[in-house]
Order: structure tokens, then sequence, then C-alpha cells
């Protein structure tokens, strides 16, 4: 499995073992909102403010390679779905693993949406991709929701952690699922997955530091980083911002201290 640990590491801080994951993969799913306009100028803020790596679809690759500056880790997205689609809860497998490598991928990923009406199919993706990630030894992260007509509360702990449980069983090296709202109930998230598991930002919050609150009490309960994206790049200052994010996961930085940092 070295050739997954040496991926690892390329998207994992050494140190900290914490990670600070910037999706930027939304342009399918509702198109070139705010702060994705400019695919270069985009990754070249987040870049700046630290981001261990950026996540996006494998047409956007060229078009946010810059030449120049930091490195960053780099996750190709494969399965996509947009909000146009009559279900929009549904999500087809747009890329493989393989051309995840000629783009020169660090790690790759697929989004689950559990109770869709359609979740039978996308547990097979996660099976088929988990198997094309081992062979080639290619770290894979699974966003997991919880999503369909079934479910009357995404953010439930007991569907969360049932769905963060769900990546580890099917071969996940890392799990993306929402904040559940406390420390204690993300806990049970964290102690029932045999994997890192990160945070989703979400919908785009008004005030930062609810978004702080909410790093700090994830990362209190075990979390193993973020992966947060509008609450990042469509912020007024998105470098600054993912600098303040970074510190708080890789330097334990607290809520107070974050908003200061953020005003200095």
């Amino acid at each position: 499995m070295i050739g997954k640990k040496i991926r690892l590491e390329r998207i994992i801080d050494r140190n900290s073992h914490k990670t600070v994951i910037i999706p930027m993969d939304h342009g399918v799913t509702v198109g070139p909102i705010e702060g994705l306009a400019d695919m270069r100028d985009a990754v070249s803020k987040v870049v700046a403010g630290g981001a261990n790596a950026i996540l996006m679809h494998k047409g956007i690759v060229r078009a946010g390679h810059r030449g120049t500056g930091r490195d960053v880790g780099l996750i190709i997205h494969l399965s996509a779905g947009t909000s146009m689609s009559p279900d929009p809860n549904a999500k087809e497998l747009v890329c493989t693993v393989e051309e995840a490598i000629k783009l020169g991928a660090d790690a790759v990923s697929v989004h689950i949406n559990l109770g869709a009406e359609t979740d039978n199919e996308m547990l097979r993706q996660l099976g088929y991709i988990s198997e094309r990630c081992l062979v080639w030894q290619m770290p894979l992260i699974a966003m997991m929701y919880t999503r369909g007509p079934k479910i009357t509360d995404e953010y439930d702990v007991n569907n969360v952690k049932h769905a963060a449980r769900v990546a580890a069983e099917l071969g996940a090296d890392i799990v993306k699922v929402v904040y559940t709202g406390s420390v204690e109930s993300f806990a049970e998230v964290v102690n029932g997955c045999t994997v890192p598991v990160v945070i989703a930002g979400g919908a785009k919050m008004d005030s930062n530091e609810d978004i702080f609150k909410m790093v700090e009490d994830a990362l209190q309960a075990g979390a193993e980083g973020i992966s947060i994206g509008r609450n990042a790049f469509q912020h007024k200052n998105p470098t600054r911002m993912v600098q303040v994010l970074s510190k708080m996961v890789h330097h334990g930085a607290s809520v107070d201290e974050a908003v200061k940092m953020l005003k200095d």
C-alpha cells in the first residue's frame, strides 16, 4: 500500500496529519458561480492561503493549472449530476481512475447520496471505484450524504454515522460528511468510522464565526480536517480565510484567535 501512502502525504499535512481541502467542483452542479468563474485565479488564492489540496472535475484541471507558485494536492472528482436533472440526487460516473492518473491526480473522489432512489447504483459505483483505486494505489475520498424520499434530516447523527461507515466498509480512504451540530454527536460519527473523517462546509454562511465554531467543534470531536468550498472561495478574501482555517486545522487556533486573525 506504499503508493496510497505516498499520495496521501500529498494531500494530508505530514506533521499535523490533518488536511484542508477546497472543493471546486460546483460548476457541473450549478454552473460558474461566484468565486469560480476564473479558475486559475480561484486556485491561486486558496493555494496561497495554504490549502493542502483542491478538488475539481477533469476538464477544469488545465484551466486551474498555474505553472507558478506553491504546489498543491490535486483531487479529481469522478461523479457528477446537475441541478437541472429530474433527480439532482442521482450521480453518474463521468471520469475513471485511469483518466485521473493521466491528469496527475493525487487522489480521486466520488459523491454518494444514500436514500436517493438510485443509491443502489451509486453504491455500485463506489465499490467499483474502490477496486480500481486498490489496483492503482490511488487514495479514494467518498463524499457521503443522506438525501432522498426517506430522509427527513440529513444532519441526523444516525444518518451521518451510517453514511460514514458505509464509505469505510466499501474501501474509502477518507470520508467527507456534514457536521451534525455538536461535538458529542459528531464524535459518534468519528468513532464509528475506521478511516479519517473530514467535514463538508455546506452552503455559504453569513457569519465567519459560525464557520470557525463548526470547524473547532468538528476537530475537537476527532475530525481529521475540513473540505470547505463556498465558505472559502466565495469569501471576500479567500486567501486570508484559508490561512485562518489552516491555522485552526493544523495548529489548533481557537475561534477567538481565528476571528482576530481574520480581522487583522
